[in-house]
């Protein structure tokens, strides 16, 4: 069991490891221009949309793109009403982790690994900032790699079919589970990675991974609301905005799961891509059906989450009726 937990700790550092690098990599590359294309390209929803879906592909993280958009909105940089734009389109921007994974492309971890490395020695300030991408895409494939070098011995020991069994509604299991271990390692990339595995070899059920998917887009909220913890009321907005997106999607989409889990085999012949496409087609799905409607819905959760001022008048507001009352 020690073994077990232990591998499967350190792949998934690996793989952790590998994110964080890439996205550093990205962000040397990019320099300022980042800054400068998030704050120019928001001032309408569809360019905020945009821009979301295309940072967010880019550094690999939904996770930073939105605490970088948190962070703005705190010091007034971009209104809370540009941020939802860029909201919906990391939802989709993180798909592009999920389906680069699926592509089954592990025999390239250690070549891209070395590459990356090598790059960092080179003398030419560019090719230099492309190592650190490289490398960490090693170690995304590296780390996946490990984790599912424990299939065959979970398999094995049995511990997945049980837990399987003694719950006794496997879709409920796997959003709580994928909200929890989201919310602990802060990215949902890892855990519908490892589900995918974990799906490919049916160590899990259809079900189950489908859960995990939508699990995972409540649990990745976890670290913007932790990161609008100490911030102004608009930057607060972001965070609330975010989670009640991923909460009314996975709300919607896991009570349907019966009803279309026919159909999934259908988008692909690999079991790891199937999910893939189902992360996709979620996250278009939810984006696209909130874009057209981004200033209502900006308006719903300032009205959800007013300033504390007003709040203290509707407060006092009621101890005055009371006293009239009494």
């Amino acid at each position: 069991m020690f073994e077990i937990i232990s591998v499967f700790l350190f792949g998934l550092m690996i793989f952790l490891y590998g994110l964080h690098t890439m996205r550093e990599g990205f962000e040397r590359l990019a320099g300022d221009h980042l800054q400068e294309v998030l704050l120019r390209f928001t001032k309408t929803p569809f360019r905020g949309f945009l821009t979301g879906t295309i940072t967010t592909a880019l550094l690999q993280s939904s996770t930073a793109v939105t605490v970088l958009t948190i962070g703005f909105v705190h010091v007034g940089i971009l209104s809370f009403s540009q941020s939802i734009g860029i909201i919906l389109g990391t939802n989709i921007g993180t798909t592009i982790t999920t389906q680069i994974l699926a592509l089954h492309i592990e025999d390239l971890a250690l070549p891209l690994l070395l590459i990356g490395l090598s790059l960092r020695w080179l003398p030419w300030s560019n090719v230099k900032k492309v190592g650190p991408i490289l490398s960490g895409f090693g170690c995304l494939f590296l780390g996946i790699n490990l984790i599912q070098s424990l299939i065959q011995p979970l398999k094995e020991k049995g511990w997945i079919d049980a837990l399987m069994q003694s719950s006794g509604n496997p879709i409920l299991l796997g959003l709580l589970i994928s909200i929890l271990i989201t919310a602990l390692i802060h990215s949902s990339s890892a855990t519908i990675a490892i589900t995918m595995g974990f799906y490919a070899s049916g160590l899990v059920s259809l079900p189950f991974a489908l859960a995990v998917v939508y699990g995972s887009n409540i649990g990745t909220c976890v670290t913007g609301l932790m990161a609008a913890f100490r911030t102004n009321i608009h930057a607060k907005r972001v965070a609330i905005a975010h989670l009640i997106l991923n909460v009314l999607g996975a709300m919607i989409f896991t009570p349907l799961i019966p009803l279309y889990i026919d159909w999934i085999p259908y988008l692909a012949d690999q079991p790891a891509v199937q999910l893939a496409h189902v992360q996709t087609i979620f996250n278009i799905l939810c984006s696209l059906a909130v874009l057209p409607f981004t200033n209502a819905f900006a308006k719903l959760i300032t009205w959800l989450v007013p300033e504390r001022n007003k709040v203290w008048k509707w407060e006092e507001y009621l101890q005055i009726q009371h006293h009239k009352k009494s």
